[in-house]
């Protein structure tokens, strides 16, 4: 008789473990898919930005470099120095190769430098959260 209900003791707690482990196989594909998903909306916002800073950059280049030829004086051009950084920031965050870099580079920093990763005071704790989720409720207690 024993025996009879260990086996469906250890079948239950099969079917629990396997269930569990779907269920993390999920979540795990859906956190993925919103960090592509708000990866690919920052790309995306940046082209759009890009169409329009592309756009305004060009006629304020184009303005101060009609102003420097008019009054021949080149200082006129310094302001498309600033720009052009801005610009071609965008660009690259956009069309080019910068986030490969970033990636890169954040791979890099969790490979050589995980130090720099750590949290103040540590990681956060279950009796963390409880004196702090005490001390919360105590507070509106006593107001």
């Amino acid at each position: 008789m024993g025996f009879v209900v260990s086996k469906a003791m250890n079948d239950s707690l099969k079917g629990q473990q396997e269930f569990m482990r779907l269920q993390l196989e999920r979540q795990l594909i859906l956190q993925n898919l919103i960090r592509e998903r708000q990866t690919a909306m920052q790309i995306a916002w940046t082209r759009e930005f890009l169409k329009y800073f592309g756009t305004f950059f060009g006629l304020f280049a184009a303005v101060l470099t009609t102003g420097a030829i008019k009054r021949k004086n080149p200082a006129v051009l310094l302001p498309i120095l600033p720009l052009s950084f801005i610009f071609s920031y965008h660009y690259d965050m956009g069309y080019g190769t910068l986030m490969q870099r970033i990636r890169g580079e954040a791979e890099h920093i969790l490979d050589t430098q995980s130090t720099l990763l750590e949290l103040p005071k540590g990681p956060l704790t279950f009796e963390d959260l409880e004196k702090i989720r005490i001390s919360q409720s105590n507070f509106f207690i006593e107001k």
